[in-house]
């Protein structure tokens, strides 16, 4: 009976605000996703269901993900580092690791591939939380800085070497979200802007062929031979065509008639913008505001500083692929593969976007002490 009471306290502690506002945000995209796959058109719902199964799929790693104490976790932050690191460095091994995209960031399963990235943002979060909880109000020098960041340096390492961009600017984010957090001295920001900003000439040099091309593309956006502009200028043609209301759900010219490259994943913001116009872009962007504000909320009211890393960094991760996503639709970023949360197509990244919700839910439901 006591267990039964504690699970039920424990349920009631979840942020219900949250979850509607993550329905809502997919059940959307669900609908625009139809739109972008030519259902109602071909009679075909397979990436639809597929989508939906991977939901459901989801929601029962989410209930899985509470079971466990987000404290118990933390305990085996070393063993977490490890196996993170190791599902890394094995795709890089020719034969087991797959290329996609110019990335060798896959790891081939036969029928099935599977961005090991997308797991190791899970084990990361909970594993670098661990070492920048010992760190916090500490983080005023660079003997301080260090050993935090040494432990992140394998990690990036790793992902320069596939080479995979993208996610490596994602762990980026979520490190500085966690170091920000524990206090890190604003002095030193300053300073880590400026080094960034005159080593990136020095980093172009070293980036892959397909991300140079990438970054002469976004420098050079009127010129349709650069690869990469060819989807941006579609792109913006879809948004600025929908006005304020879109044409209408099914009715995008751009959409419908395969003008729009990639638009059930990388440019699905574009069929929104689109077909339901700067309404339909301005609910997404009102949605994911509520989305980011409740982890704001939930890290603010975490029992223990650990927790308020965990949520911290999640929404550090949510920030920068939204941000990502929807800029690159509108030429203000350059274009990388990264998804829109919950909204875009494709399997493992709305996984390892409800199993990271489920680490904020854990610290959540656990904000409070429980006593009989």
């Amino acid at each position: 009976m006591i267990e039964y009471k504690s699970t039920i306290k424990l349920i009631k502690q979840l942020d219900w605000k949250l979850i509607i506002t993550v329905l809502a945000i997919f059940g959307f995209g669900l609908v625009v996703l139809s739109s972008a796959t030519h259902a109602q058109i071909t009679g075909n719902y397979w990436q639809i269901y597929k989508q939906g199964s991977a939901f459901g799929l989801g929601v029962l790693m989410i209930i899985g993900i509470l079971l466990f104490d987000y404290n118990f976790l933390g305990k085996y932050y070393k063993a977490l580092y490890i196996v993170s690191l190791l599902l890394l460095a094995v795709i890089l091994i020719p034969g087991i690791g797959a290329e996609r995209g110019g990335a060798r960031s896959w790891l081939n399963l036969g029928p099935l591939d599977f961005q090991t990235s997308e797991l190791v943002k899970l084990t990361f979060i909970l594993s670098y939380a661990k070492i920048v909880e010992s760190k916090k109000g500490k983080l005023n020098n660079l003997k301080e800085i260090m050993p935090v960041v040494i432990y992140a340096v394998p990690f990036i390492g790793l992902l320069f070497a596939q080479p995979d961009l993208g996610t490596a600017i994602v762990f980026s984010c979520i490190i500085a979200g966690m170091l920000f957090t524990a206090g890190l001295d604003i002095k030193l920001i300053k300073r880590c802007i400026v080094a960034v900003l005159v080593t990136l000439p020095l980093m172009y040099l070293v980036m892959a062929p397909h991300q140079k091309e990438r970054i002469d593309a976004f420098l050079h956006p009127d010129d349709p031979t650069k690869k990469g502009n060819y989807q941006v200028m579609q792109s913006m043609i879809a948004i600025g065509s929908g006005g304020v209301t879109g044409k209408g759900l099914y009715n995008g010219t751009q959409n419908q008639e395969g003008f729009l490259p990639v638009q059930e994943s990388d440019f699905i913001f574009a069929v929104i913008g689109e077909e339901l116009g700067v309404v339909g872009m301005a609910a997404v962007i009102g949605l994911y505001a509520l989305f980011l504000t409740r982890m704001i909320y939930i890290a603010k009211e975490a029992k223990d500083f650990y927790g308020t890393l965990i949520v911290v960094g999640v929404m550090s991760m949510f920030a920068y692929q939204i941000i990502q996503n929807i800029g690159m639709t509108v030429a203000l970023i350059p274009v990388t593969g990264v998804t829109l949360p919950f909204i875009s197509y494709g399997g493992s990244s709305l996984l390892t976007s409800l199993a990271n919700l489920g680490l904020v839910l854990n610290v959540c439901m656990r904000r409070k002490k429980i006593n009989f």
